[in-house]
């Protein structure tokens, strides 16, 4: 990896990739995220992530789930995020549906928690049919760097003992 490259991974690895999300915003951040990182690296999210946190309104779900035409149109503009129109309907959408998952479970995060645990196969086949393009990869890389998912470091890892002591006792299993 370059140099450039490890100074944006790092700090992600360290501090927050496979650490559980407790905020519903910052789960629908890495939601976000994990889609339009489909077909582009990593690198290029995590550079761009400040400029996604200020054109999705900093993530808040009420917020993005009113974006009209006028808002698609500033997305698609924006060329600090990813100028997909699928990804950005995607995101619109999916902060729609979690809205509704609030309402019926009081936060994202307790509909996540009472599906689990399921395997992979199961996990992508309730985002398939809950959200808008989300893939086998996409539900994977999302559920393990929430902390949802084991294997984000291996027990090798510097990082590893951290998550552990920050993750529910399910995680441990």
């Amino acid at each position: 990896m370059k140099p450039a490259d490890l100074e944006v991974h790092k700090p992600y690895h360290d501090l927050h990739y496979g650490f559980p999300l407790e905020s519903d915003d910052e789960l629908f951040c890495r939601l976000v995220l994990e889609i339009n990182q489909a077909g582009l690296s990593w690198t290029t999210i995590l550079r761009k992530e400040h400029n996604f946190r200020k054109a999705y309104r900093q993530f808040n779900i009420a917020k993005v789930s009113k974006f009209n035409e006028k808002d698609v149109e500033r997305l698609l503009n924006d060329a600090g995020i990813i100028r997909n129109r699928l990804k950005i309907a995607a995101a619109i959408h999916n902060a729609k549906v979690i809205r509704e998952l609030q309402k019926e479970h009081g936060s994202f995060r307790n509909w996540i928690a009472a599906h689990h645990p399921l395997n992979k196969l199961e996990w992508t086949a309730l985002f398939k049919k809950t959200f808008r393009f989300t893939g086998g990869e996409i539900v994977n890389e999302f559920l393990m760097s929430t902390g949802y998912l084991p294997g984000a470091h291996d027990p090798d890892c510097k990082v590893y003992q951290k998550v552990i002591k920050h993750s529910p006792a399910w995680y441990k299993q």
